[in-house]
């Protein structure tokens, strides 16, 4: 330990802090833009400089190792006149668009400029440069990310967040010097045609509006106040955990009975516990795993609950596809079973003869979940995702008093019910340990094996791994780092029967989502609250859910069982594929969507439809088939898609129909140029039934 002196204050801190450790040890504030506890600091803003004693010049706090002895200043004249300096530099180079902007009231550079009530200086510097206009300024590509970079103060933080000290993605990139410096994407693509997972770790970290999930909020606000739809809304456990943060409240708090009534009070008619669907994914993906072992194929078993890492593998990987569980999350099992299960039929007969289906939200940690929401085969069964910001955004807007509010309520049923599994969903390590709890009673084991397995819990970065008696040994990757490292080898498909990915450290509770938190300990007391939350739970493993066993007994038969997986299984695609087109093709016509469907297209193709219709040619005779001559879709329990085959297999583009029947496709692909951009469309498709 070492002794220094803040502003008067002497503090006791450990060797190896800095002096911004030391300021906060003294309970001193020092702005920062540049700086988050869990990336390297290197001191960009220059926001934090400080007075050492003995220096010859101010030195940058958050990366300053203090020394034995220092003498501390941070508030002298100087020191404010040079932020307020800088700071109007930036303002310069920054949109008054604060009121529109939808980190409004938590921007950390908004509150500088309130702080210290800064007028501009200087015009308006715009933003990139004029030789290079190919770097984007607003990018909405994305259907989790969105960019204005209008908005960026080049921080850093998010090429950090995406590089080797963070998810080593390396999709975001700073090009240029000078004024000309801003961050931007590979090749400067939209961020949609890149590698990126939509993990969303880059607008967790970002100090301004610069980087932002894609919002929902607004319509879904819109949605609730119109009160015409039956509204239905499905809520994560990291987010019962971290909402209390956006509202002052001590990290860790659970909120469980706040959260339900503020979502009352929002206007949704049901609200539903995605833990129920955490337990149902269990039931499914633990029966998948012992088949598994059993046939000792597709080993091993690669979890599928974390769309960030099916989205790497996608991206990336695509031959160890058939090594992902084919389960679907949790958020999209809940929605597929509150659009097209016995609740949808309960709430009256339009619903149950498909004329009408209800609104369904979910509440995510994750950005990535937006993207979920839209993939083929299980798009539309969730129509909104909401990250816990975007919720604590909605309660604000509404006035709702959120630390007020009872916590005594509870959630609705049937889709409710939860056990101590499903709450542990949300740490690194609770997916699989869920999944261990109910395989052991499957195989007759559940008496003779612990309940808790803490070799697979904490929030350290890395593999954690477990011999489990009668099953295997297991591995956790905590972060997509941890995964791509463990890959570089191939000793992970001899080791192991089951391996756990998620692609954010922490698992959800460090989603790129959750609120954003400059204490290095957070993962920490939210990963505590979760377990507290499970401890505390009457019933711990998956298949003690009685609701489930109802669910099963009423509607599913058994654990993947063909009802099962019409409803709770996918199937994967490596992206620009062809399987992937065919997919994205199939989910248009089933939700009757010409107009998507057309931009899948090039303008003169040919659809072979081996049908009473014969043969279309060109896109907008493709469009209005769809769209106008095919029988209108319907919805609720009467809505049914099309599938593949084979969930995972590239090379298959056998389908089966809604009707049952077999059919299998040929699609000739050509490259469609649009001004400098470029997409891979169909030229021919052709149907033949088996």
């Amino acid at each position: 330990m070492i002794q220094v002196t803040v502003n008067g204050h002497p503090v006791e801190i450990e060797s190896g802090s800095t002096l911004l450790d030391a300021a906060r040890k003294a309970e001193v504030h020092i702005p920062t833009l540049c700086y988050y506890p869990r990336l390297p600091s290197h001191a960009v803003c220059r926001m934090c400089l400080v007075k050492v004693q003995g220096a010859q010049k101010p030195q940058p706090a958050c990366k300053t190792l203090a020394q034995h002895g220092d003498i501390i200043e941070t508030d002298t004249s100087e020191l404010i006149a040079f932020r307020k300096a800088d700071a109007q530099w930036l303002l310069a180079r920054h949109p008054n668009d604060c009121i529109r902007c939808e980190v409004n009231g938590s921007c950390q550079f908004q509150n500088l400029v309130s702080e210290y009530q800064l007028e501009d200086k200087w015009p308006k510097l715009p933003r990139g440069s004029a030789e290079h206009p190919e770097h984007r300024l607003t990018d909405h590509t994305s259907p989790s990310i969105w960019r204005d970079l209008s908005k960026c103060i080049e921080c850093g933080l998010c090429a950090e967040a995406c590089g080797e000290p963070g998810q080593q993605q390396n999709i975001i990139g700073f090009a240029e010097h000078g004024e000309g410096r801003m961050p931007v994407t590979v090749f400067d693509k939209p961020l949609s045609e890149t590698k990126c997972i939509s993990c969303g770790q880059c607008t967790l970290v970002c100090p301004v509006g610069a980087l932002i999930e894609t919002p929902h909020w607004h319509e879904v606000l819109h949605t609730l106040d119109a009160h015409r739809r039956i509204s239905a809304v499905q809520v994560a456990p990291a987010t019962r955990v971290a909402i209390s943060e956006e509202f002052g409240m001590k990290p860790g708090t659970v909120s469980t009975g706040r959260m339900i009534n503020a979502l009352r009070a929002l206007g949704f008619d049901y609200v539903f516990d995605t833990n129920f669907a955490a337990d149902l994914t269990i039931m499914e993906e633990g029966s998948e795993f012992l088949g598994r072992l059993k046939s000792q194929q597709n080993l091993p078993l690669f979890t599928s609950c974390c769309p960030g890492w099916v989205n790497w593998i996608e991206l990336n990987r695509p031959d160890l596809l058939p090594h992902l569980s084919t389960a679907k999350s949790p958020q999209q099992m809940h929605g597929a079973l509150t659009k097209r299960g016995a609740f949808a039929q309960s709430l009256g007969a339009d619903f149950a003869n498909g004329k009408n289906e209800p609104y369904v939200v979910s509440v995510m940690p994750c950005t990535a979940k937006k993207d979920e929401s839209v993939r083929p085969g299980v798009s539309g069964d969730v129509d909104h995702v909401l990250t816990t910001r975007e919720l604590a955004r909605m309660i604000k807007a509404r006035g709702i008093p959120f630390s007020a509010l009872p916590e005594d309520d509870e959630f609705d049923n049937p889709l409710g019910e939860s056990t101590g599994a499903a709450q542990i969903f949300g740490a690194s390590g609770g997916v699989m340990e869920a999944v261990v709890r109910t395989a052991s009673h499957f195989i007759g084991r559940e008496d003779s094996l612990p309940l808790e397995w803490q070799q697979l819990r904490g929030v350290r970065q890395g593999i954690k791994e477990a011999q489990i008696p009668g099953i295997g040994k297991v591995a956790i990757c905590n972060g997509i780092a941890t995964l791509q490292k463990m890959l570089q080898s191939e000793q992970w498909r001899e080791e192991y029967v089951a391996i756990e990915v998620m692609a954010c450290v922490g698992g959800c509770l460090g989603g790129g989502g959750e609120p954003k938190s400059m204490d290095p300990d957070i993962l920490h007391k939210r990963m505590q609250a979760i377990y507290q939350i499970d401890s505390q739970a009457p019933r711990r493993r998956s298949y003690e859910n009685r609701d489930i066993q109802k669910l099963y007994a009423t509607e599913l038969e058994e654990p993947n069982s063909e009802r099962a997986h019409e409803l709770l299984h996918t199937a994967y695609a490596a992206r620009n594929s062809k399987r992937l087109l065919l997919m994205r093709f199939l989910d248009c016509v089933d939700r009757r969507d010409g107009d998507a469907a057309s931009k899948l297209f090039h303008p003169d193709a040919l659809w072979s439809t081996a049908s009473p219709y014969g043969d279309i040619r060109g896109v907008e005779n493709i469009r209005a088939l769809i769209q106008d001559v095919l029988p209108p879709r319907q919805y609720g329990p009467k809505y049914v898609r099309h599938t593949m085959a084979s969930p995972a297999q590239q090379d298959d583009l056998t389908v089966i129909t809604p009707s049952g029947e077999h059919c299998v496709f040929t699609i000739e692909a050509a490259t469609l140029n649009e001004g400098t951009e470029s997409r891979k469309v169909i030229r021919k498709l052709t149907r033949r039934l088996l």
